[in-house]
């Protein structure tokens, strides 16, 4: 007949006294406390290994801190692993790790890794405005929270009061980023499924709005504003260098001279600086080329054609163009970006080929058969369109209004 092991009672742990060396008192079914000389009292549970058939022991902790009742739920705990043929101390290290783990990948951090990946597919300026705007509007609230634990429910509530102050383009860019992030979390195996698909569909939808721009035949009154304002000289340089060559506002501002192709009046902007990731290349007017020649004498030595006023170090700052246009009285009526349109506007009303005016603008083809045929850029073709609007811009600004023109040129330094 097999021996049978009393239970323990809670005054036999409670009175268990130390000796010359450790004991162990034994409550069955593998658990025993162990007594040490110090006086120490552990609960240890003694098990055969699922896979291997060895001896091992697992600790439950120390009494009191680990009650005689709660040592028995352990061990109940620990043979019902023991019936699946899992072994209760790795269970236990498993359990840790992914503990650990949860504690780790917050929203915070996994983002910043989803980050690290997502600015290399997009221009320095927009990976800026992305990180920010998680920064401001995300991090504060829900940055700590393991990504397992992210909700819709917490994210809505994050992102009600942007909704409810009537920034709805901001509520919908921060939606996709949240469900890029939780997606980069799905595919990286840290979560298994995306809990944020559909909070987009919690907030009103911005109203599409374009940005604002001019008229082909008010191009004459940008001039005048122009010539007249009271703008510095790398502001007017700047408006009236994205105004010849058609590029974006942050692809201008950051202009290096170190891309400039003089013998052969190129401008050639790398992928990193643009926002298709793709490299561009600019035919350079007379036009184009005497505003590099006048600004010379101002940033040659440096970098950037265009230095920062604070840091000249850097670059101008984007948003630089667009507070200029609006102290020139062109709120709500003209951005730098719509110097773009202005020109694509002119150039399709005037008959120019549509293809030749998209790649001048640097648009990518949906097609992409077209695309891959189109890959020449055609900068023979597109060197003649330059040179249209450039002479167009000339005559809208009657000769003497324009930086690039021959006549007298006015520079405000102040």
């Amino acid at each position: 007949m097999a021996k049978l092991t009393k239970p323990l009672t809670n005054t036999e742990v409670s009175q268990a006294k130390p000796k010359d060396k450790e004991y162990n008192l034994s409550d069955g079914g593998g658990l025993a406390l162990r007594v040490k000389a110090n006086g120490t009292k552990t609960w240890l549970f003694n098990y055969y290994h699922p896979h291997t058939n060895k001896r091992s022991n697992i600790s439950f902790g120390a009494f009191p801190s680990v009650s005689l009742k709660q040592a028995r739920e352990n061990r109940d705990e620990a043979r019902a692993l023991l019936a699946r043929n899992i072994d209760p101390k790795s269970h236990r290290e498993n359990i840790k790790r992914e503990t650990q783990q949860a504690h780790n990948n917050t929203l915070e951090n996994v983002a910043t890794d989803w980050f690290a990946v997502k600015k290399s597919t997009i221009t320095p300026a927009y990976a800026e405005d992305v990180i920010r705007s998680l920064q401001k509007h995300v991090f504060p609230s829900m940055g700590k929270t393991p990504i397992s634990m992210v909700n819709a429910v917490e994210a809505i509530k994050v992102l009600k009061p942007l909704a409810a102050a009537g920034s709805l383009e901001t509520v919908k860019r921060l939606c996709q980023r949240l469900n890029e992030i939780m997606t980069f979390s799905v595919n990286t195996g840290l979560t298994h499924h995306n809990p944020l698909a559909g909070i987009s569909k919690a907030f009103e939808a911005p109203s599409k709005t374009n940005m604002p721009t001019l008229k082909p035949d008010d191009l004459p009154k940008l001039m005048t504003a122009l010539n007249t304002a009271s703008i510095k000289i790398v502001t007017r340089c700047l408006l009236e260098w994205q105004l010849h060559t058609m590029v974006r506002p942050g692809e201008a501002a950051g202009t290096k001279w170190s891309e400039i192709d003089f013998d052969n009046k190129l401008w050639i902007i790398p992928p990193e600086r643009m926002k298709k990731k793709r490299e561009h290349i600019v035919p350079l007017t007379g036009q184009a080329l005497s505003l590099l020649r006048l600004i010379e004498p101002i940033s040659g030595h440096r970098e950037h054609v265009f230095p920062g006023d604070r840091n000249p170090r850097s670059h101008i700052n984007e948003s630089t163009a667009n507070m200029a246009l609006r102290r020139m009285g062109f709120h709500k009526k003209l951005v730098a970006h719509g110097l773009r349109s202005l020109a694509s506007t002119t150039l399709n009303e005037q008959g120019h080929d549509p293809d030749i005016i998209e790649s001048a603008l640097a648009h990518v083809d949906k097609n992409g058969v077209r695309r891959a045929y189109n890959r020449a850029d055609y900068i023979d073709r597109r060197r003649k369109l330059m040179c249209w609007w450039s002479e167009h811009i000339e005559q809208a600004a009657n000769g003497n209004m324009s930086l690039t023109g021959t006549k007298t040129l006015r520079a405000v330094t102040s």
